[in-house]
């Protein structure tokens, strides 16, 4: 799978680009600019358009799984069902569902050492 980030000027539009995930002509998976947390389809877009638009691959792939430092207080985790999540070491905040819902949750503690 590869990882492409738009480049596409669209004048004076104001559509963003993003950054996409492709397996093939396959969309797996997108970025929304501004943003860290990928986006996963339930499954893969096929046919994915690039007529028009420009594209750059990315050497450094930001939707790899694992642990991975986006900047110096937040990093990416893979869930134990594989969905990546964002835990900010600052903020002892997590992007999963039991921290949206409670208020806690295992990715911080296991990366904090924090009892929410």
């Amino acid at each position: 799978m590869q990882a492409f980030r738009e480049t596409t000027d669209w004048g004076n539009s104001a559509t963003p680009n993003h950054t996409y995930l492709l397996d093939g002509t396959s969309l797996v998976a997108y970025i929304k600019q501004g943003d860290i947390q990928p986006y996963y389809f339930r499954s893969p877009i096929k046919g994915f358009d690039r007529r028009g638009r420009k594209f750059v691959e990315l050497s450094d792939n930001p939707f790899e799984p694992g642990l991975e430092a986006v900047d110096a207080s937040v990093i990416r985790i893979e869930g134990s069902r594989g969905q990546i999540y964002t835990v900010d070491t600052q903020q002892a905040s997590c992007t999963c569902p039991g921290f949206t819902f409670r208020g806690s949750c295992k990715h911080v503690k296991e990366h904090l050492g924090v009892e929410l």
